[in-house]
């Protein structure tokens, strides 16, 4: 996210006194151009008064925290305009004095000119101010990377823009050279144009002199060819010199495209790649891509001197066509117009992209959104006949097709998408031209022989935006095209998990300029931990990623390895096959849907864990054991099941019943997501007395107690009661600090008090056959269902459950 970070970096060095003051204060010391591009920022549409007396409180705002692709974020939108309107209120209500009269009735008017124009639209006023905010930003960066350079070391990135903004310097420079270079050459042309009209004049005053007496014939003649011949002899220099203009001037264009042609490669196959590029892995649960606002600018910059330039080829065109002269400019001409045509040509179709992607595993009968725009659209006017975008989803195949430039039926697709037709709308605040498809849904798709082991989730397919547009008054005309990062298409929840590891794996390893959808088969143990760590991060929400002990724990999964050294595992590579075709030894399950489960039960129910660093997750059970065993009786940990998708279990060292003063280590049947709908893991831990440290030595209150269920303690009314849920393990452990038994019941009912009972009685009846398994660990899944009996039972109406028993 290096655009993002830069301005960040910008944002924290510019606070000096009054924090939300500081990026205000910067803007106003703005100098030359990027003052007047400030200043361009604002207009009717939001008046620079309202940016200068509401600074703090707008920069105060959470406006990024705001989708504008959501529509159910118009509501915070609407508080925002609101808290706007009556800051400028508040703010014209204190005005006082007579200076103060006149700024009092301009704020009021502003309250209600912008209540005017944004109450139907508010998320247009959030557009809008993250806009200029975001622009300013950028200015006072490349303003602070400008006047630093010469002054201390600054980053990549602060080199790199401060080479672009340069480089267009220097375009600026040589455009304005060439532009006064034309103008010479026109005034040059026109002169000579009227000097070869006077040799014109003066060669029909010869042919007229025919008629003359001889006397005064000879006597005219002889001073108008004086003046004929000094008069062609000039023009014959001068139209060598005019050659000679227009030779200079074609060689300055053909500098100018070389350099434009370069710029242009930085900012279309280097920054705007690079930004795809982190778009994808953010797909991957990386940083976000960054904004698109400073790309546009560049690109706009870029379309405006292709244009100009191109304008000036015109020109020169127009002069050798007005006044021919023999020479080499025509071919010159001609060349030029062909390298400007593919600059703009290059430009335009590059910067038709995808601000938002679908999504890459898309569920038919599903709605979907997706986002394009035209990064150079307002420059080029294309708004003002607005184009119309149409999206079709295509497979592989095709998508290799179309890039070749092969024949193929615009009725070709994989399938068929809903509301796939969408208008671009510019949005004068921000000067964007995008088309928003809020409520697209593929209703079928149409699926491709599957090569060998190949499944429907291991199958990818695109989405292809195109559209056509004219510029400079159907000049020009465009057909452009743009390709989604690939989606896998699913037809049920169960095929997620496989369709998110194609996804993954395509987008980690993916190359720029690939053909359609090619990815390496097989790659370096590090590379795909990178990618893990990152997915890891993200869907837990969490700073806490996979540590080096964790990734060999993953390691020794993956190959089925016992080595506990991370540098045995450096330069080993893994298959796509081992990742998410093979099943693990022993296993009905492969590597990723054990992980992908473990990461779905984290983000679902215990993500606040392992934050708090509770849970080690990542160990066997023979790890567990090793560290338990020097550990007193009643200390615990938490593990990831090995035996199932998405289990945890508690593993804890205690007396064995069975033999007295010998130790052993118990570890619980796993608890599912299924589990935890029905009871938290603290709650759980809470109710197990005979756990009593979280490894290494930690009080299991200190750790679990604030995310415990508050116990109840009064009755719901009208004859019912709430039951209560608790887990209970039959067999008795004894512990340093023993507490009293829960009884035999799996499941015990805490009446309210308000109902006075004296009976003593077990749910269930008590189970003569142990609950432990050959390795120590309980089955609790007919406990659970029995739990969910028990809980219906309880919430029917008292006298019905006591009439019953009678019965």
């Amino acid at each position: 996210m290096k655009v993002q970070k830069s301005l960040n970096l910008a944002w924290d060095d510019f606070f000096i006194s009054e924090p939300g003051m500081a990026l205000w204060i910067q803007a106003q010391q703005l100098q030359g151009d990027a003052l007047l591009q400030m200043q361009s920022l604002y207009g009717q549409h939001f008046p620079i008064e309202v940016r200068h007396y509401l600074a703090q409180w707008l920069e105060a705002q959470p406006w990024d925290a705001i989708d504008l692709e959501n529509q159910q974020d118009e509501f915070k939108a609407k508080g925002l305009l609101d808290g706007l309107i009556q800051e400028l209120q508040r703010k014209a209500e204190h005005q006082m004095g007579e200076d103060g009269f006149l700024l009092k009735i301009k704020l009021g008017h502003y309250a209600t000119q912008l209540k005017s124009s944004y109450d139907p639209c508010p998320l247009e006023l959030v557009r809008c101010v993250k806009h200029i905010l975001y622009t300013e930003q950028r200015l006072v960066q490349e303003a602070s990377n400008a006047s630093s350079s010469g002054s201390g070391p600054v980053d990549g990135t602060s080199q790199k823009y401060q080479q672009i903004n340069q480089t267009f310097e220097e375009l600026r420079v040589m455009t304005q050279d060439t532009e006064n270079d034309l103008r010479k050459l026109q005034h040059s042309q026109e002169y000579f144009i009227i000097q070869y009209q006077e040799s014109l004049r003066i060669q029909a005053q010869l042919s007229s002199l025919a008629s003359l007496p001889p006397a005064e014939r000879v006597q005219r003649e002889s001073g108008l060819q004086s003046r004929k011949s000094t008069l062609e002899g000039w023009l014959t220099r001068e139209a060598n010199t005019l050659q000679k203009y227009r030779q200079e001037l074609a060689e300055k264009h053909q500098s100018t495209l070389a350099l434009l042609r370069k710029q242009q490669t930085v900012i279309i196959d280097d920054e705007l790649i690079q930004w795809k590029r982190r778009q994808q892995l953010a797909g991957n649960g990386g940083p976000s891509e960054g904004g698109l606002d400073i790309l546009q600018a560049w690109c706009e910059k870029l379309a405006d001197m292709i244009w100009q330039n191109r304008q000036q080829i015109r020109r020169v065109e127009h002069l050798t066509q007005q006044l021919p002269i023999p020479g080499p400019t025509e071919e010159l001409l001609t060349e030029l117009n062909a390298t400007v045509t593919d600059i703009i040509s290059a430009l335009v179709t590059s910067t038709f992209i995808i601000e938002k992607q679908p999504p890459q595993v898309l569920k038919t009968q599903t709605k979907f959104s997706a986002t394009v725009r035209l990064l150079v659209g307002g420059k080029l006017n294309v708004h003002m006949n607005p184009p119309q975008v149409k999206a079709t989803i295509i497979s592989e195949q095709q998508a290799k097709a179309l890039l070749k430039n092969e024949n193929t039926r615009k009725s070709d697709s994989s399938g068929e998408i809903l509301n796939n037709n969408c208008v671009m709308e510019y949005h004068q605040t921000t000067g964007t031209l995008s088309a928003h498809f809020r409520t697209m849904s593929l209703k079928r798709i149409k699926r491709s022989d599957r090569r060998g082991a190949e499944s429907v989730t291991e199958e990818k397919f695109t989405v292809l935006f195109e559209s056509q547009f004219s510029v400079g008054g159907n000049e020009l005309v465009f057909h452009v095209k743009t390709l989604s990062l690939p989606v896998v298409v699913i037809v049920h929840g169960s095929q997620d998990n496989n369709a998110t590891a194609t996804v993954l794996w395509d987008n980690a390893f993916s190359e720029p300029g690939r053909v359609p959808f090619v990815v390496p088969d097989k790659v370096l143990w590090p590379q795909l931990c990178e990618a893990l760590n990152m997915k890891y991060k993200s869907e837990v929400q969490s700073e806490r990623g996979l540590s080096e002990d964790t990734l060999v724990f993953l390691a020794q999964k993956a190959f089925s390895s016992s080595s506990n050294n991370p540098e045995d595992f450096c330069n080993m590579t893994i298959t796509w096959s081992q990742f998410n075709r093979e099943s693990l030894p022993g296993r009905n399950f492969t590597f990723w849907q054990w992980l992908d489960g473990v990461i779905e039960l984290m983000k679902k129910h215990l993500k606040s864990h392992w934050n708090d660093g509770a849970i080690l997750g990542f160990l066997n059970k023979q790890q567990a054991q090793d560290m338990l065993m020097s550990k007193p009786n009643g200390t615990f940990l938490l593990r990831f099941s090995d035996s199932e998708i998405g289990g945890i279990t508690i593993a804890w060292v205690a007396e064995n019943p069975n033999k007295a003063g010998e130790r052993m280590v118990w570890n619980l049947m796993p608890f599912t997501t299924k589990d935890f709908s029905i009871r938290s893991l603290a709650d759980r831990i809470s109710d197990l007395n005979h756990l009593l440290f979280l490894y290494p030595n930690q009080p299991k209150e200190e750790v679990f107690s604030r995310y415990c269920t508050p116990p109840n303690s009064k009755a719901v009314g009208d004859g019912y009661v709430k039951p209560e849920i608790k887990q209970v393990v039959k067999v008795e452990f004894s512990s340093p600090n023993p507490e009293p038994s829960p009884g035999n019941s799996f499941m015990e009912h805490a009446a309210s008090p308000t109902v006075n009972q004296h009976h003593n009685f077990t749910i269930y009846p008590s189970m003569n056959d142990s609950m432990l398994d050959a390795e120590g660990e309980f089955d609790l899944e007919e406990t659970m269902d029995m739990a969910r009996q028990v809980e219906e039972f309880l919430r029917q109406p008292m006298e019905t459950q006591w009439s019953g028993q009678q019965s």
